[in-house]
């Protein structure tokens, strides 16, 4: 007999303006954990100018790299959504919720092997996943149809998008486009929700293509927010993503707050310590 699906978190309607009140509480977000959000956009700079670094004279590798490189954000920005969901709390937001987020996550786990022990590392995986076949499809793209050897940013300023013949940057973006939708709209909340529940990853992802589908333009005006700051980040020599990264990761918990209604399904308590083993009798 067929499995009957997972039950879903109710979604809640939401106004056109309202990412932008999910900017404003980011950068409350921002000022009350101070240093160590901060410390979020500097490490994803860091490891975007590496990127930049090893790829600088093979930007047709580079431009899909840098843009796959965002597609597993949502799963980079974890400790941010736990750095909000902490001052939601009125608890300490500090480098022990970032320590507890990624390393004593599974301590509240009895069984080691069920789904919702991985659920997170299976929604990065995908995302992983999703990234690479971008990059090896824009190097490719790039490489079979771009009328000279695309080597250097100013190589594919000049023959990809403000190239006078073929159409190679518009099929560019319109592929990316195409991979981009589904992507966003099966994270758009899953990540802070897989954070914040006991959620499977099918629950996850379900419950985020269900939000964008009942705020189909709260969720494009958000996706056009996401990456115009984005672009604004990449186009400063990356130092603009120092801030952009932490205000995106903080918003989106509160996208997730604001669209998901998941008092349906149990917390996940990250910081929760192994129960301990009782001795016999009942002695603790």
């Amino acid at each position: 007999m067929p499995r009957n699906p997972p039950p879903l978190p109710a979604i809640r309607t939401i106004g056109l303006m309202q990412p932008m009140t999910w900017l404003v509480l980011a950068w409350r977000d921002m000022a009350r954990a101070g240093w160590i959000s901060f410390a979020h956009g500097l490490a994803l700079t860091l490891f975007g100018a590496a990127i930049f670094a090893v790829g600088h004279h093979r930007f047709w590798l580079l431009a899909g790299a840098l843009s796959g490189f965002l597609v597993v954000a949502p799963v980079l920005a974890t400790s941010l959504y736990a750095l909000s969901r902490a001052l939601e709390r009125g608890e300490p937001a500090n480098l022990g919720v970032v320590l507890k987020t990624w390393f004593n996550w599974q301590n509240s786990h009895v069984n080691k092997w069920g789904n919702d022990y991985w659920c997170m590392v299976q929604f990065g995986a995908l995302l992983a996943l999703a990234a690479s076949g971008w990059v090896m499809t824009s190097a490719a793209l790039i490489t079979l149809l771009a009328p000279v050897p695309i080597e250097t940013p100013l190589d594919f300023l000049r023959h990809v998008v403000m190239a006078r013949d073929g159409w190679l940057f518009e099929i560019w973006l319109a592929l990316g486009s195409l991979m981009a939708a589904p992507i966003f709209a099966s994270s758009v909340v899953a990540m802070p929700l897989l954070l914040d529940r006991r959620a499977t990853l099918l629950q996850a992802v379900l419950t985020s293509w269900q939000a964008v589908v009942v705020n189909p333009l709260p969720m494009a005006f958000w996706a056009a927010i996401i990456l115009g700051f984005t672009l604004l980040g990449l186009g400063s020599l990356l130092l603009g993503l120092i801030a952009v990264m932490p205000m995106l990761g903080h918003a989106s918990w509160h996208a997730y707050r604001d669209l998901v209604d998941a008092s349906s399904l149990p917390e996940r308590d990250l910081a929760a310590p192994a129960a301990p083993a009782r001795a016999p009798g009942g002695a603790s």
